[in-house]
Protein backbone atom coordinates (compact mmCIF):
# COMPACT_ATOMS: atom_id res chain seq x y z
CA UNK A 1 0.00 0.00 0.00
CA UNK A 2 1.37 3.42 -0.96
CA UNK A 3 2.59 6.00 1.53
CA UNK A 4 -0.15 8.40 0.37
CA UNK A 5 -2.86 5.82 1.08
CA UNK A 6 -1.40 5.18 4.53
CA UNK A 7 -1.44 8.94 5.26
CA UNK A 8 -5.02 9.09 3.99
CA UNK A 9 -6.04 6.19 6.25
CA UNK A 10 -4.47 7.89 9.27
CA UNK A 11 -6.19 11.17 8.38
CA UNK A 12 -9.67 9.59 8.32
CA UNK A 13 -9.72 9.63 12.13
CA UNK A 14 -10.22 13.42 11.89
CA UNK A 15 -10.57 14.33 8.24
CA UNK A 16 -10.73 17.90 6.98
CA UNK A 17 -13.42 18.32 4.33
CA UNK A 18 -13.98 20.87 1.58
CA UNK A 19 -17.58 20.77 0.24
CA UNK A 20 -17.74 21.91 -3.39
CA UNK A 21 -20.95 21.04 -5.28
CA UNK A 22 -19.57 21.71 -8.76
CA UNK A 23 -16.60 19.35 -8.52
CA UNK A 24 -16.14 15.59 -8.02
CA UNK A 25 -12.55 14.47 -7.50
CA UNK A 26 -11.75 10.85 -8.36
CA UNK A 27 -8.76 8.87 -7.09
CA UNK A 28 -5.76 9.28 -9.35
CA UNK A 29 -6.91 12.57 -10.85
CA UNK A 30 -5.67 16.11 -10.20
CA UNK A 31 -7.81 19.06 -9.15
CA UNK A 32 -6.49 22.65 -9.28
CA UNK A 33 -8.07 24.85 -6.60
CA UNK A 34 -8.05 28.56 -5.85
CA UNK A 35 -8.59 29.04 -2.12
CA UNK A 36 -10.06 32.39 -1.06
CA UNK A 37 -12.69 31.81 1.67
CA UNK A 38 -11.21 32.42 5.15
CA UNK A 39 -12.34 29.05 6.55
CA UNK A 40 -10.72 27.16 3.69
CA UNK A 41 -7.59 29.28 3.89
CA UNK A 42 -7.40 27.97 7.47
CA UNK A 43 -8.03 24.41 6.30
CA UNK A 44 -5.24 24.59 3.72
CA UNK A 45 -2.85 26.23 6.18
CA UNK A 46 -3.42 23.42 8.69
CA UNK A 47 -3.13 20.74 6.01
CA UNK A 48 0.12 22.14 4.61
CA UNK A 49 1.56 22.35 8.13
CA UNK A 50 0.53 18.75 8.81
CA UNK A 51 -0.18 15.72 6.65
CA UNK A 52 -1.18 17.65 3.47
CA UNK A 53 -4.45 15.70 3.40
CA UNK A 54 -8.05 16.83 3.05
CA UNK A 55 -11.14 15.48 1.29
CA UNK A 56 -13.50 16.86 -1.32
CA UNK A 57 -17.16 16.42 -0.37
CA UNK A 58 -20.42 16.65 -2.31
CA UNK A 59 -23.41 18.58 -1.02
CA UNK A 60 -26.81 16.87 -1.01
CA UNK A 61 -28.90 18.28 -3.91
CA UNK A 62 -31.08 21.15 -2.72
CA UNK A 63 -28.60 22.16 -0.01
CA UNK A 64 -26.49 24.44 -2.21
CA UNK A 65 -28.09 27.60 -0.79
CA UNK A 66 -26.65 26.68 2.61
CA UNK A 67 -23.02 26.67 1.48
CA UNK A 68 -22.18 29.55 3.86
CA UNK A 69 -23.48 27.44 6.75
CA UNK A 70 -23.24 23.64 7.06
CA UNK A 71 -25.12 21.94 4.22
CA UNK A 72 -25.93 18.25 4.45
CA UNK A 73 -23.26 16.16 2.76
CA UNK A 74 -23.32 13.07 0.60
CA UNK A 75 -21.59 10.16 2.37
CA UNK A 76 -18.85 9.37 -0.16
CA UNK A 77 -15.69 11.48 -0.25
CA UNK A 78 -12.45 11.51 -2.18
CA UNK A 79 -9.44 11.94 0.07
CA UNK A 80 -6.66 13.90 -1.60
CA UNK A 81 -3.11 14.98 -0.97
CA UNK A 82 -1.73 18.43 -1.73
CA UNK A 83 0.84 17.98 -4.49
CA UNK A 84 1.55 21.67 -5.11
CA UNK A 85 0.77 24.74 -3.04
CA UNK A 86 1.48 28.43 -3.63
CA UNK A 87 0.72 31.00 -0.95
CA UNK A 88 -0.29 34.38 -2.37
CA UNK A 89 0.57 37.69 -0.64
CA UNK A 90 -3.08 38.54 0.13
CA UNK A 91 -3.73 35.27 1.98
CA UNK A 92 -5.30 33.40 -0.92
CA UNK A 93 -3.55 30.34 -2.29
CA UNK A 94 -3.54 28.01 -5.26
CA UNK A 95 -2.96 24.29 -5.02
CA UNK A 96 -3.27 21.01 -6.84
CA UNK A 97 -5.01 18.21 -4.99
CA UNK A 98 -4.37 14.62 -6.13
CA UNK A 99 -7.10 12.09 -5.37
CA UNK A 100 -5.80 9.21 -3.26
CA UNK A 101 -8.74 7.04 -2.21
CA UNK A 102 -12.45 6.88 -1.54
CA UNK A 103 -13.78 7.30 1.97
CA UNK A 104 -17.24 7.12 3.52
CA UNK A 105 -18.33 9.50 6.26
CA UNK A 106 -18.99 7.75 9.56
CA UNK A 107 -19.94 10.83 11.59
CA UNK A 108 -19.25 14.53 11.74
CA UNK A 109 -16.96 15.62 14.57
CA UNK A 110 -17.27 18.61 16.87
CA UNK A 111 -14.51 21.06 16.06
CA UNK A 112 -13.23 24.46 17.14
CA UNK A 113 -11.99 25.02 13.58
CA UNK A 114 -13.89 27.21 11.08
CA UNK A 115 -14.01 24.26 8.66
CA UNK A 116 -15.74 20.92 9.08
CA UNK A 117 -14.11 17.64 10.12
CA UNK A 118 -15.44 14.09 9.99
CA UNK A 119 -14.51 10.59 11.00
CA UNK A 120 -14.46 8.48 7.85
CA UNK A 121 -13.78 4.94 6.66
CA UNK A 122 -11.16 4.61 3.92
CA UNK A 123 -12.19 2.34 1.03
CA UNK A 124 -9.40 0.64 -0.90
CA UNK A 125 -10.14 -1.12 -4.19
CA UNK A 126 -10.01 -4.89 -4.42
CA UNK A 127 -7.24 -6.21 -6.63
CA UNK A 128 -8.13 -7.22 -10.19
CA UNK A 129 -6.18 -10.05 -11.86
CA UNK A 130 -4.39 -9.37 -15.13
CA UNK A 131 -6.52 -10.37 -18.11
CA UNK A 132 -9.80 -9.65 -16.30
CA UNK A 133 -12.76 -9.61 -18.72
CA UNK A 134 -14.26 -6.37 -17.42
CA UNK A 135 -10.91 -4.61 -17.67
CA UNK A 136 -10.52 -5.93 -21.23
CA UNK A 137 -13.93 -4.44 -22.08
CA UNK A 138 -12.89 -1.09 -20.62
CA UNK A 139 -9.58 -1.11 -22.50
CA UNK A 140 -11.41 -1.87 -25.75
CA UNK A 141 -13.70 1.13 -25.16
CA UNK A 142 -10.62 3.21 -24.40
CA UNK A 143 -8.97 2.13 -27.66
CA UNK A 144 -12.07 3.20 -29.57
CA UNK A 145 -11.87 6.59 -27.88
CA UNK A 146 -8.18 6.93 -28.72
CA UNK A 147 -8.98 6.17 -32.36
CA UNK A 148 -11.35 9.18 -32.47
CA UNK A 149 -9.28 11.90 -30.76
CA UNK A 150 -6.28 13.72 -32.26
CA UNK A 151 -3.19 11.52 -32.42
CA UNK A 152 -1.18 13.46 -29.85
CA UNK A 153 -4.09 13.39 -27.39
CA UNK A 154 -4.58 9.68 -27.96
CA UNK A 155 -0.90 9.01 -27.36
CA UNK A 156 -1.02 10.84 -24.02
CA UNK A 157 -4.15 8.94 -22.97
CA UNK A 158 -2.58 5.62 -23.94
CA UNK A 159 0.63 6.44 -22.07
CA UNK A 160 -1.13 7.40 -18.84
CA UNK A 161 -3.73 4.60 -18.83
CA UNK A 162 -1.13 1.99 -19.70
CA UNK A 163 0.38 2.39 -16.22
CA UNK A 164 -2.75 1.44 -14.23
CA UNK A 165 -5.40 -1.24 -14.21
CA UNK A 166 -8.52 -2.33 -12.38
CA UNK A 167 -10.34 0.26 -10.34
CA UNK A 168 -7.60 2.82 -10.88
CA UNK A 169 -8.02 2.49 -14.65
CA UNK A 170 -11.77 3.04 -14.36
CA UNK A 171 -11.24 6.15 -12.23
CA UNK A 172 -8.66 7.56 -14.61
CA UNK A 173 -10.84 7.02 -17.68
CA UNK A 174 -13.88 8.48 -15.89
CA UNK A 175 -11.92 11.56 -14.85
CA UNK A 176 -10.85 11.99 -18.48
CA UNK A 177 -14.15 11.51 -20.31
CA UNK A 178 -16.99 12.12 -17.83
CA UNK A 179 -17.77 15.79 -17.21
CA UNK A 180 -21.23 15.51 -15.66
CA UNK A 181 -20.98 15.98 -11.87
CA UNK A 182 -23.80 13.54 -11.09
CA UNK A 183 -22.32 10.78 -13.24
CA UNK A 184 -18.86 11.34 -11.78
CA UNK A 185 -20.27 11.10 -8.27
CA UNK A 186 -21.97 7.82 -9.22
CA UNK A 187 -18.56 6.49 -10.27
CA UNK A 188 -17.08 7.71 -6.99
CA UNK A 189 -19.81 5.84 -5.10
CA UNK A 190 -19.24 2.57 -7.00
CA UNK A 191 -17.01 0.53 -4.72
CA UNK A 192 -17.49 -2.70 -6.70
CA UNK A 193 -14.48 -2.49 -9.02
CA UNK A 194 -15.97 -4.77 -11.69
CA UNK A 195 -19.22 -2.82 -11.83
CA UNK A 196 -17.25 0.45 -11.96
CA UNK A 197 -15.22 -0.79 -14.94
CA UNK A 198 -18.42 -1.83 -16.73
CA UNK A 199 -20.13 1.51 -16.05
CA UNK A 200 -17.15 3.53 -17.27
CA UNK A 201 -16.76 1.33 -20.36
CA UNK A 202 -20.43 1.90 -21.25
CA UNK A 203 -20.12 5.64 -20.67
CA UNK A 204 -16.97 5.80 -22.81
CA UNK A 205 -18.66 3.95 -25.68
CA UNK A 206 -21.62 6.34 -25.51
CA UNK A 207 -19.24 9.28 -25.81
CA UNK A 208 -17.36 7.62 -28.67
CA UNK A 209 -20.66 7.01 -30.46
CA UNK A 210 -21.29 10.73 -30.56
CA UNK A 211 -17.84 11.64 -31.88
CA UNK A 212 -17.00 12.09 -35.56
CA UNK A 213 -14.23 9.93 -37.06
CA UNK A 214 -10.75 11.35 -36.66
CA UNK A 215 -9.80 13.63 -39.52
CA UNK A 216 -6.78 12.71 -41.61
CA UNK A 217 -3.82 14.48 -40.02
CA UNK A 218 -1.28 14.04 -42.81
CA UNK A 219 -0.19 16.70 -45.27
CA UNK A 220 -2.53 17.21 -48.23
CA UNK A 221 -1.32 15.88 -51.56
Amino acid sequence: MSEAVERAREATRRLKIFPLPSVVLLPGSALPLHIFEPRYRELVKDAVAGDRIFAMAQVVPGQEARMAEAPELEPMLCVGTIAMHEQLPDGRSTLVLIGVARARIVRELKSDKPYREVEAELIVDAAVPMGDADEALLRQALMELIARVPTDVGERIAQVTGRVHGGALADLVASTVMEDVIRRYEVLCEVDVHERMRVVAEETLLIVGGMPPRKHEGLPN
